[in-house]
């Protein structure tokens, strides 16, 4: 394994930068692969993203994010599917086969962990063939406990496979990242049983630091400041048989107050340092 090959920069980490920035700076340092949010590139144009980052030769490693399935409202709940359905196809129009997915949290006034979960799986039955149609894989992210009351009621790796596991592989996976379940002890047994099923949709990376700067949702570290073992999760989904992009992606507002160009080359750096 060497250099940048299955290097992505998620949008978030340089924050500050526009769509054609984030390509324009991607491609002169080498970079192949970007991971796209959908507010931006909404905003910029879906086809017009999709041209701007073919030009620039990257590929998008994924989308984020679909998700937030968890409600009782028949109203709300069509809502939140017919969202999905166009989340969908821009990933399909931005070239991308992973869809990025956060549950959703506890619906006002429920304490129904269980039955928010199964709210999530009927949603998946109803959204893997739409996605499966379009060549784009739905991939179920487990966020962090502290998430779980508003906004991810999926916490372990282990839960997002339970849900995944009712589907076959090529329509729903699930997406490993390093800030969400480096506390696990089981997330090597997990990821195990992930790559046994094909089921690794997506890895991502970022750090864990203490105390947390801007609270649990800004406060993703660089590479190397933490906790995380990043390169002991990396060889853990190689050895699982994932062999597809390595997608950093670190929400912190020092990082965005900071030169795009400055932030990249010192991503990269510790990428090469504490990852490969």
């Amino acid at each position: 394994m060497s250099g940048l090959a299955r290097f992505s920069l998620n949008q978030e980490t340089i924050k500050q930068w526009s769509l054609p920035e984030l390509a324009r700076g991607c491609e002169g340092a080498g970079v192949p692969g970007v991971g796209l949010w959908r507010t931006p590139v909404q905003e910029y144009g879906v086809e017009r993203a999709a041209r701007l980052v073919r030009d620039a030769g990257l590929a998008v490693t994924s989308l984020c994010r679909g998700g937030f399935l968890t409600a009782i409202d028949p109203a709300t709940r069509a809502v939140a599917l017919d969202d999905n359905r166009a989340a969908v196809d821009e990933a399909a129009t931005l070239g991308t086969d992973t869809l990025v997915l956060v549950s959703g949290g506890l619906p006002d006034g429920s304490r129904d962990l269980p039955g928010a979960r199964e709210r999530i799986a009927d949603a998946l039955g109803e959204l893997a063939p739409y996605a499966a149609e379009r060549g784009v894989r739905l991939a179920i992210e487990p966020l962090h406990p502290m998430y779980a009351s508003d906004r991810c009621v999926v916490s372990t790796l282990a839960q997002a496979l339970d849900l995944a596991e009712r589907f076959p592989p090529d329509r729903v996976g699930v997406v490993v990242d390093t800030y969400h379940v480096w506390w696990d002890d089981t997330v090597a047994a997990q990821i195990e049983r992930a790559g046994r099923g094909g089921r690794i949709a997506a890895f991502q990376l970022a750090d864990w630091i203490t105390p947390l700067p801007e609270g649990v949702l800004l406060g993703r570290g660089r590479l190397g400041d933490g906790c995380v073992d990043l390169r002991w999760f990396r060889e853990r989904v190689d050895a699982a048989g994932y062999d597809g992009p390595v997608e950093v992606e670190i929400f912190n507002p020092g990082l965005w107050a900071r030169d795009g160009a400055e932030v990249l080359a010192e991503v990269t750096g510790r990428y090469c340092l504490h990852v490969l």
